[in-house]
């Protein structure tokens, strides 16, 4: 009986250790979940701040309800553990911006303003600097957190023209607008057909920092031709490049007939083997070039099956004669703009075809293609249409001075001419981004020229085609002539009794008539010839005004892009060198260089506008 009592109270004693241990072990349990609870709930209650904040900068920034996807990119993108519960972060974004749809414009800014101040201060700074930015860009299209990344690629086979400069600014203000990165490229893989001139490349640099265009980063292409070699090789062990053979006449049968050609179906060893003998200049030009494979039954023969290097054996300025298999544009630039992480490309609505091209290429390789914008030619009326190649053989012919020369639409000639850069930006970027061709005149140009220049530029007298005039009776004057008609500051013009009155004035002059030389006095003419005039002591009304220049005048030689004007100017005229001033009732012009002759100083201005 004892035996029997000491094992129930035994297993009594385990059978309470048993409950006793159960008990903490639910508890323990229950105490783990409900921590897991809190913990899951602290955690959602993180992610829904962090969707929130990011919502409300959206809605803020763009002043209208946030997007469900722009705001869950932006919340990923930032918070990269949040990624394993895209589906989760998804569903929080919802319920969050339609919270964010109810409020006013005003109570975003507060919130906002509350739980993060410091992005309400990045959208007021930003919003400053798009308020100071010139109207007339279109909005790029931009993932949410985009780097902008963009390039202005010349030919550098001479300077920059009207056209080029319009693609160095309007491509440097996208980049500006959202704070990206702006590359220099020149495209100079072609010796022979548009030849690079090795002066051009420096010319560039110098036109985008005068633009305020200044590149982050200066690429040069034919110092890259090992890239191209290393693609051309991957496509052809890909299986889709080949060498051709095929004369250009042959081919062109093919492809008008969506025929392949014979070379088309080489194995990739045969292709390989033929693609080193190039390189190693076994073949002769036109003899043989890689293609790329696209459809030979495509609807448009410009895409079937391109070239996309060749044979060229032609010393080049840059690299010399290093290099004898040398990229076509299409393949050079497509390969470049995506190792350079190009974004965005604004290419002429005749380059479609291009893109269309290069397409293919950034299939076989497995490339996203940059988002592009397309613009139609713009042609200056004044000018018409002159090719940078139809320039360079007019120059080298003796035609113009120089890429300089004022009858050129070339930013040198703008330069010397004093056109200012700013207006030059102002122009460009009032025109936009549009697919018309459009025609515009210098007029334009001038006009917001004239701003700039006006309130700065001094004033002189300058008369062209100079006729001597004698004032009866007088002995000497000294004019004292406003600088500016803005400022009380003044220069003094002193002349003997002779003074020359332009040309264009003589012409209408009459016995008898009463003008007025400006600052000096009024005069009565006597005679015409030769032209003698009396000086009148009490001024009349009403009377013709015109410019002057005095018996120690300078002669002036003015180049303009319809001639050249000779005459004489005011002495002070010399100490103007390099700037632009106004010759009155004339126009503005650059003071280009003061040069010291046998009877005097000559100065040579370029005429502005």
């Amino acid at each position: 009986m004892h035996s029997i009592t000491a094992k129930l109270e035994k297993l009594s004693s385990l059978a309470r250790n048993k409950i006793k241990y159960l008990s903490e072990k639910v508890f323990l349990s229950v105490a783990h979940l409900l921590n897991g609870e809190k913990t899951a709930k602290m955690e959602e209650t993180e992610t829904r701040a962090k969707i929130r904040k990011y919502a409300l900068q959206n809605a803020v920034k763009y002043e209208k309800p946030p997007k469900e996807d722009a705001v869950v990119k932006k919340v990923l993108a930032e918070h990269l553990e949040l990624r394993k519960d895209a589906k989760r972060v998804s569903i929080l974004a919802k319920e969050e911006i339609k919270s964010i749809e109810a409020m006013s414009k005003e109570e975003r800014v507060e919130e906002l303003t509350k739980i993060a101040p410091e992005l309400v201060t990045e959208l007021t700074v930003k919003a400053k600097e798009k308020e100071k930015r010139e109207p007339g860009l279109p909005e790029l299209s931009l993932a949410e957190g985009e780097k902008v990344v963009m390039r202005f690629a010349p030919n550098p086979n001479g300077a920059a023209t009207l056209g080029s400069t319009r693609g160095i600014i309007v491509n440097s203000e996208y980049v500006k607008m959202h704070d990206g990165k702006f590359i220099l490229r020149f495209d100079d893989t072609d010796p022979v057909l548009k030849r690079p001139l090795l002066e051009a490349y420096d010319w560039y640099l110098e036109d985008c920092a005068w633009l305020d265009a200044e590149p982050d980063e200066v690429v040069v292409a034919s110092e890259r031709m090992d890239l191209y070699y290393k693609y051309a090789e991957e496509l052809l062990k890909k299986g889709v490049a080949y060498v051709c053979f095929c004369p250009a006449e042959t081919f062109k049968q093919y492809k008008d007939h969506k025929r392949p050609c014979p070379h088309r179906a080489a194995d990739i060893e045969a292709n390989i083997g033929c693609w080193k003998k190039m390189l190693n200049g076994v073949y002769e030009e036109k003899e043989a070039v890689l293609r790329i494979k696209t459809d030979m039954a495509s609807a448009d023969p410009a895409l079937r099956d391109w070239v996309a290097l060749r044979i060229l054996k032609r010393a080049h300025p840059r690299v010399g004669d290093k290099y004898v298999v040398w990229p076509t544009l299409d393949f050079e630039s497509a390969i470049e703009d995506h190792l350079l992480g190009i974004t965005h490309i604004i290419r002429g609505k005749d380059l479609m075809k291009s893109e269309k091209r290069q397409r293919f290429l950034y299939d076989h390789l497995g490339w996203r293609y940059p988002t592009t914008m397309v613009w139609g030619r713009i042609k200056v009326q004044e000018f018409g249409k002159l090719s940078t190649s139809e320039l360079r053989k007019r120059i080298e012919n003796g035609e113009y001075e120089g890429w300089d020369d004022p009858q050129l639409p070339t930013l040198k000639a703008l330069r010397r001419r004093g056109f200012q850069p700013e207006a030059i930006r102002k122009f460009f970027i009032s025109i936009g981004v549009t697919q018309t061709d459009i025609a515009v005149s210098m007029k334009n140009l001038y006009a917001e020229n004239r701003k700039a220049v006006d309130a700065l530029a001094l004033r002189y007298f300058f008369v062209r085609n100079p006729k001597e005039m004698k004032l009866k009776d007088g002995l000497s004057f000294v004019a004292k002539a406003l600088k500016h008609p803005s400022k009380e500051d003044y220069r003094e013009i002193r002349t003997g009794n002779t003074v020359y009155i332009s040309g264009d004035d003589f012409a209408k002059l009459k016995q008898g008539q009463r003008i007025r030389l400006k600052f000096l006095c009024d005069v009565e003419i006597e005679q015409i010839e030769p032209l003698v005039a009396n000086v009148v002591e009490t001024p009349a009304e009403d009377v013709s005004i015109i410019q002057w220049a005095p018996s120690e005048g300078i002669k002036v030689v003015v180049k303009k892009p319809d001639g050249t004007d000779e005459g004489i100017g005011e002495p002070l005229i010399a100490s103007e060198l390099g700037n632009v001033v106004q010759f009155e009732r004339y126009g503005f012009v650059r003071i280009d260089s003061v040069v010291e002759k046998e009877k005097g100083k000559e100065v040579v201005a370029y005429f502005t506008h």
